[in-house]
């Protein structure tokens, strides 16, 4: 029997969102300022990382602990944060935590790659109870996914590496979760054509 269970929308969402949200308004609070903890100079940049890795895995246990479930992607995200943060604490060097989201994307774009490839949608897997689509429009909505996703990791990578900080977290906060929006919005054709009719009488 599956232990789901349902919470507040708006506590889930203060759960997902809320991390994310903390970082971007902490680090234009520190942008600018230079800690020095036990003889070493860090970054603001540095040190709202420091505090973001454990923020994100607080909330993420506390909706795993409250809902009793948390998606592959929540774990995959959680890890990569934790190592490529963590890196960029322990060497002080922010290129490791910029270089995250190029990770994440990456992973989701491989895996959906080596699904394809079996002829499978590892998409589907995932998100078959919120679209309910036939196997051809998983099939072609994963590819589609699988390309955003490439794309995506090719953008941080061009963010990161040629523009300010700033910049990039700007690109981070709001920039990756729109292009990620703008893609489903952009399919409405395919979920009609592909769609899955309820008409069971």
């Amino acid at each position: 029997m599956s232990t789901t269970r349902e919470i507040n929308p708006f506590v889930k969402s203060a759960l997902e969102y809320g991390p994310v949200l903390i970082f971007f308004v902490a680090y234009l609070r520190f942008k600018d300022e230079t800690f020095t903890l036990w003889g070493t100079d860090y970054s603001g940049f540095i040190v709202v990382t420091a505090a973001f890795v454990p923020l994100l895995i607080l909330s993420t246990g506390t909706l795993w602990a409250l809902t009793g479930k948390i998606s592959r992607m929540q774990v995959a995200t959680v890890i990569l944060v934790t190592l490529f943060g963590g890196l960029s604490v322990w060497l002080n060097d922010e290129r490791f935590f910029k270089m995250k989201p190029t990770a994440i994307y990456l992973l989701f774009a491989v895996l959906l790659a080596i699904g394809l490839a079996r002829g499978q949608s590892y998409l589907k897997f995932v998100m078959e109870e919120m679209m309910p689509l036939n196997d051809a429009g998983w099939m072609i909505l994963t590819k589609r996914l699988m390309l955003c996703f490439f794309g995506l990791a090719l953008a941080n990578e061009l963010i990161w590496r040629f523009a300010s900080t700033e910049t990039w977290v700007y690109f981070k906060t709001f920039g990756l979760t729109a292009a990620v929006f703008v893609f489903f919005m952009t399919q409405g054709r395919l979920f009609q054509t592909y769609g899955l009719e309820k008409d069971e009488n």
